[in-house]
């Protein structure tokens, strides 16, 4: 039975490794053989089929309900439902639509939108909206969220931008209470915590600011402000403790069998709670894996603890198949899986204290493997982080929110435990900062397979029982995850990444010991690409420190990320086209015209026209030469610009060019392009951008020249080995089937 069980899971869980789907003819034909098998001792092979079909049918059908192509960045009137909870922050009204229509054409079942300085929304509300729709597309870097996968795991068919709407029937059922309910504990005086208390009360973590999510990710207790298995457990936790301790002190009544009891009202309120957060898919799995603990507790408790982790695992991805595409499963059932391996054998009695610090620690061990696999990055102070905050969340914090939320309409007394509660969380803030500010998360570098595999059998041997023999070869084999072998760039080449960052421009430049960036990204708001893009890119691509990071100029989509990766690395030089008008921060220099360099016998030379009269024209030109193939660098130069160095006469002829100002029509001359001569050219845009960039007279221009180009927006990030002839590949050639190519 167990073996089917795993094969089934096997099946289900699949979909994370898949480059792409089976056809649909192909799935059809596993039913059959699949159903064949059953009756003999091939069985297991038959769930795994049955799995398979399952979720790739699961997959298939959320693919077939994306936005059609040929409605791909068109502007529609539609109606529908707004549901969830939306997100007001920073000028953005962002929402999910659902039950959407419009006149002759399909849409997909549920939309996520964004509403530039829209008016407040409400959770079921109908509205009539214009919106400029797009298929779901995401950056596509070396390390960094997937949106894509995250849209499809959510379900969401297509994204867009609100132009315009008017709203057809007010608010009303379930969500509109909800959201009636969240508006109700912003308005409360929670000492600023408001917002984490709506997290821990209904999921909505809308309220917390990057600061916050800064310090929870440096910490590693991220968990503890979403509403997670943890507190849906927690909650049943203390309803059937408090029956469990009425019935040992003869309180409870005899008439009524105290187990049976304890485990019904423990689920009721899993389930009640799980409601109140929305029930979405991490609430979901919550409350299925607290059904089945609690059903081991009352009949099965004979079946050891792993059968019913197993049977939460099938039931979750027979539901939702699409859950195995969220870091958050693997790391719940993984949590779950540590603990059930680490106190499921132990014999003795220990202290409560013993059992929760090995709890801790043990955690952070069993869940390394995890952690690099999904790209995550590793809180160092997160056991000690958790050994604090877990219980003054979970014992005290979350109770008080729960009980103040329900008394609300009670004067002042709800208020009052909401205060009490949001300045307990005012408080471990304050202690989480400080501890964030010692010891920030690492995000660790990619990792070769055999390293992962001998780092995770480490992981295996150190939380495995006292006795067991090569228990103290795994703490070395451990060093596998943090030193790996490092990939040595030849003497005389240099690599060169350009990271998909949408519309704005960030260009790695790596030689054998020294690393350089050329632009940092944009900013937007809150909205920082260098922090969530171009710094974990850096780390995953094992760059510990800039040496030089050379902004063009000041524009915000090129120098707005600096700051951000200036915090988070190691820095040495800064030097721009525009010094004076970047952040003091940064301590930048003012780019030399005729400034040349070597490092590690690749040749670097920067050009700035003095005469330049506005920020685009004053961009620092870096040229890049190794082994006799090169590339220019050119941020945002016009056309006046461009000739102005052809007239200076530069050295501009190379092999690679980073296409102007992203393509736009005041670059790119016919006499520019001629002067380099490249074979290909790197553009650095956004899909559907709103400045139709790359303009169609400038793509023309080099089609004409046989120019060979690549889009960050079509092929996501660029790398190229200068010097070696090796020619160029793309990070989306990486194959996903859920990614667009």
């Amino acid at each position: 039975m167990r073996s089917g069980m795993l094969a089934l899971a096997a099946g289900l869980a699949c979909l994370p490794f898949l480059p792409a789907l089976p056809p649909t003819w192909l799935l059809l034909a596993l039913l059959p053989v699949a159903l064949m098998l059953l009756p003999w001792r091939s069985y297991p092979a038959a769930l795994f089929l049955l799995g398979f079909a399952w979720a790739c049918h699961s997959a298939q059908s959320a693919l077939d309900d994306w936005l059609p192509t040929p409605l791909d960045g068109r502007t529609l009137w539609l109606e529908g439902r707004v549901s969830g909870l939306p997100e007001a922050g920073g000028g953005v009204v962002r929402f999910q639509l659902e039950q959407a229509s419009a006149r002759e054409h399909r849409l997909p079942a549920r939309l996520r939108l964004s509403w530039y300085d829209g008016p407040p929304l409400l959770a079921g509300e109908r509205w009539r909206l214009a919106v400029k729709l797009k298929r779901p597309r995401g950056l596509v870097n070396p390390q960094g969220f997937d949106y894509e996968a995250w849209l499809l795991a959510q379900r969401i068919g297509a994204t867009g931008t609100v132009k315009a709407g008017e709203r057809l029937v007010p608010a009303s059922g379930p969500s509109a209470w909800r959201d009636g309910l969240r508006q109700r504990l912003l308005e409360v005086d929670a000492h600023g915590r408001a917002g984490g208390l709506a997290a821990l009360v209904l999921g909505d973590d809308s309220g917390l600011s990057r600061a916050d999510w800064r310090v929870l990710q440096d910490t590693g207790t991220v968990h503890l402000l979403v509403i997670s298995g943890q507190h849906v457990a927690l909650l049943a936790a203390l309803l059937y403790g408090l029956v469990a301790g009425l019935a040992r002190l003869g309180l409870w009544p005899r008439a009524l069998p105290w187990l049976p009891w304890a485990c019904g009202l423990a689920f009721a309120g899993a389930l009640g709670y799980g409601l109140l957060a929305g029930f979405e898919v991490p609430v979901r799995r919550a409350c299925v894996m607290v059904a089945l603990v609690l059903l081991w507790r009352l009949r099965f408790r004979h079946l050891g603890l792993w059968f019913p982790l197993l049977l939460a695992f099938i039931l979750v991805l027979l539901v939702e198949p699409l859950a195995s595409l969220q870091a958050g499963f693997w790391l719940s059932f993984g949590a779950v899986a540590v603990l059930a391996w680490v106190f499921g054998g132990r014999l003795g009695a220990w202290s409560w204290w013993r059992i929760w610090w090995r709890a801790q620690w043990t955690l952070a061990l069993g869940l390394l493997p995890l952690f690099f696999a999904l790209g995550l990055p590793l809180s160092l102070s997160g056991p000690l982080a958790n050994l604090f905050a877990v219980p003054w969340v979970s014992l005290l914090v979350v109770p008080l929110a729960l009980l103040g939320t329900l008394l609300l309409p009670l004067p002042w007394l709800g208020e009052a435990l909401l205060w009490l509660a949001g300045g307990l969380l005012e408080l471990l803030f304050q202690a989480l900062a400080w501890l964030a500010g010692a010891l920030p998360a690492w995000l660790p570098t990619s990792l070769p397979l055999w390293c992962w595999l001998l780092g995770s059998l480490g992981a295996l041997l150190c939380l495995a029982p006292a006795g067991l023999p090569g228990r103290a070869l795994g703490l070395a084999m451990l060093l596998a995850f943090f030193l790996p072998p490092r990939e040595r760039i030849p003497e005389g080449q240099a690599e060169i990444w350009q990271l998909d960052v949408g519309q704005g421009l960030a260009v790695l430049v790596r030689t054998r010991e020294h690393a350089l960036l050329y632009d940092a990204g944009p900013r937007f708001g809150d909205f920082d690409l260098g922090e969530r893009v171009v710094l974990p890119s850096l780390r995953q691509l094992g760059v510990g420190r800039l040496d030089l990071m050379l902004l063009s100029h000041a524009d915000s989509d090129h120098a707005g990320g600096a700051e951000a990766v200036a915090r988070g690395m190691g820095m040495g030089r800064v030097l721009s086209g525009e010094a004076s008008q970047l952040p003091t921060a940064l301590r930048a220099e003012s780019c030399v015209d005729g400034g040349e360099w070597q490092w590690d016998g690749v040749r670097f030379r920067t050009w700035r026209w003095s005469a330049a009269q506005e920020g685009n024209q004053a961009s620092c030109v870096l040229k890049v030469e190794a082994e006799g193939e090169s590339l220019l660098l050119t941020g945002d130069i016009d056309q006046r610009a461009e000739q102005a160095l052809i007239d200076l006469g530069r050295a501009l002829r190379s092999d690679w060019l980073q296409v102007p100002h992203h393509g736009s029509r005041s670059s790119s001359s016919a006499t520019f392009l001629d002067a380099v001569a490249p074979r290909g050219a790197l553009i650095s845009r956004g899909w559907h951008n709103p400045f139709g960039h790359p303009h169609p007279g400038v793509v023309a221009r080099y089609r004409e020249r046989d120019i060979e180009l690549y889009d960050s927006a079509e092929h996501g990030a660029i790398r190229l080995l200068l010097g070696s002839g090796e020619g160029v590949s793309t990070w989306r050639e990486r194959p996903r089937f859920w990614r667009e190519k």
